[in-house]
């Protein structure tokens, strides 16, 4: 586990991330991280919309299912847009 923890490899990538530098990976690691966040917001908001109505488990579940089909779009746009801007 040490290794994994002291390898180079890791140490760039969390050294690319902090900084802001955007490449394939720290791009796939921002959806994933914003993705992760949407699906606690929408569990939230589904359980405070509908959760008296459905059941809190099932509206947490169901806002937790859509929340990033209107989120993924948007962050994989944002890059693109960063992207173009940081490289001219």
């Amino acid at each position: 586990m040490r290794e994994i923890f002291t390898s180079p490899e890791l140490k760039d990538f969390l050294t690319s991330l902090a900084s802001g530098e955007l490449n394939l990976a720290t791009g796939c690691a921002w959806v994933i991280i914003a993705t992760a966040f949407s699906m606690i917001g929408g569990a939230i908001g589904g359980m405070l919309l509908a959760g008296k109505d459905l059941g809190y488990q099932l509206a947490a579940m169901l806002g937790s299912l859509f929340a990033p089909a209107g989120v993924i779009p948007a962050i994989i746009f944002g890059l693109a847009v960063l992207n173009l801007i940081t490289n001219n």
